[in-house]
């Protein structure tokens, strides 16, 4: 009698998680419908010709006769490659400085012993909470000063540095045993040595989401790049789309729109599916102590 009241327990008890998981991925999946349906209407609406598209009285959610002559449109009404190119320029640089000065400070302020190194660090943390607003009014202003405007130089400079990613990878590195550099300096292994053999490797997750995080951050710029140059030839995506809409293209041809649309965004989201696992391991790893 115990065995069968043990054993219908049992079954209520997976069948209660059954009927939980059940219900999760139910509410998940209408969840994923409706953060991607965005992008489906913007994928859909870019392969519907401009005829198609204006002689719809009620929006349709497919259609049988796709084209491609709305993305000709983009790269043609539009110097849409050449702003793809400048940002490509402007991200690579951006991200490259930024990792090399990421890196440094994040190992001087784990690693290095020097006097108020805990204070700098407090410092540097509490630059957090002043306004993004007061940070580009003064670095405008210095950019301006030294003639830097419509240059990549004054696009690039400013965004070099970032708080958050330094706080991040310092955290990582400081979870590496400081037995390990004790052993190499008695090896005699320099501290540049140390870091580019040791920490980088074993903290390669990290390093890689911030790369990640950073080139999002730069491909999708728009207020800097917009205020520090005029001129479309320092152009970059962002400022294509504000182009697009203002133009009588983008206002009247919104298939061909969209079509510029799904081209800027593809490199991001190929980006963010190749390096999703590196991305979650990175942030885990940031934030796990010991």
């Amino acid at each position: 009698m115990e065995r069968l009241d043990y054993q219908k327990i049992e079954h209520n008890a997976l069948l209660r998680r059954r009927i939980g998981k059940g219900i999760t991925y139910t509410l998940l999946g209408l969840w994923a419908l409706i953060v991607l349906f965005p992008f489906y209407w913007m994928l859909l609406t870019s392969v519907k010709s401009y005829g198609q598209y204006s002689g719809e009285s009620i929006p349709q959610f497919f259609t049988l006769y796709p084209t491609l002559e709305n993305y000709q449109m983009a790269f043609t009404a539009v110097p849409l490659a050449k702003y793809l190119l400048n940002t490509v320029i402007f991200t690579v640089l951006t991200t490259a400085l930024m990792l090399f000065v990421t890196v440094l400070a994040a190992f001087g302020f784990s690693r290095m012993t020097f006097r108020g190194r805990n204070l700098a660090f407090t410092v540097y943390l509490a630059m957090m909470m002043i306004p993004n607003e007061l940070v580009i009014i003064t670095n405008f202003m210095t950019v301006t000063n030294l003639d830097w405007r419509d240059t990549f130089t004054g696009l690039v400079l400013p965004s070099v540095t970032s708080v958050f990613y330094i706080y991040l990878l310092k955290e990582n590195f400081a979870q590496v045993p400081d037995e390990l550099y004790w052993a190499a300096k008695v090896d005699g292994t320099s501290d540049l040595k140390y870091l580019l053999r040791v920490m980088v490797p074993i903290c390669r997750p990290t390093i890689v989401t911030i790369t990640v995080l950073k080139v999002i951050e730069c491909w999708n710029s728009y207020v800097w790049p917009r205020l520090i140059t005029d001129n479309p030839d320092y152009f970059l995506v962002s400022n294509a789309i504000q182009t697009i809409r203002e133009s009588g293209f983008g206002r009247e041809n919104i298939p061909a729109m969209m079509a510029a649309v799904v081209v800027i965004s593809l490199p991001l989201i190929v980006l963010f599916l190749v390096f999703r696992q590196k991305i979650m391991a990175g942030v885990a790893r940031g934030g796990t102590k010991g």
